[in-house]
């Protein structure tokens, strides 16, 4: 903790600063989870990269969660904001559906949509951008807590976007 009172998080080439009020972890386990649950694997096949995952969140993070917040956004308030950042394998970075360049600072509250949600929650609006970051291939995904809300609510999730540092790949 810093005397500002920020939360400072740094592991698998990502930072952040978080305000007051808001917990996160950065991991790099999950993906390897869901990975090796969903997919069929040869037994000569290596195991699934593990990737790290990011998660922000301004309400308290139960500590076993999907990628998305799955556990995580159904103990949402109207208040609260969710942020996930899911890296993929260096190889994607390069694809069409990661050709955006950075990581999204700056957001449009129009932009968010209950249809962008992994699950539809009630009052709940989400946010999902692709884009790459020195050759890392990353998908952003943000859930808001209250849609009738999401101008002030987004504001509060650029503040944290905005201390994200994100290295380039090794």
């Amino acid at each position: 903790m810093t005397k500002a009172g920020l939360v400072k998080l740094a592991a698998h080439g990502l930072a952040v600063s978080l305000p007051p009020g808001w917990e996160g972890t950065i991991t790099a386990e999950q993906e390897a989870l869901v990975a090796a649950q969903s997919l069929a694997f040869a037994a000569s096949a290596a195991p699934p990269e593990t990737m790290p995952v990011a998660q922000f969140a301004t309400f308290a993070l139960p500590a076993v969660r999907d990628d998305f917040g799955g556990t995580a956004v159904e103990r949402m308030g109207r208040d609260d904001v969710f942020i996930s950042l899911v890296e993929y394998a260096a190889e994607e970075a390069s694809s069409a559906l990661f050709s955006a360049r950075g990581l999204p600072r700056r957001l449009d509250a129009r932009a968010f949509s209950p249809h962008m949600l992994q699950r539809r929650i009630p009052g709940h609006t989400g946010l999902q951008r692709f884009f790459n970051h020195g050759g890392r291939a990353f998908c952003l995904y943000l859930v808001l807590g209250d849609a009738d809300d999401a101008h002030r609510l987004t504001r509060r999730a650029e503040q944290v976007l905005a201390t994200i540092v994100v290295d380039d790949a090794p």
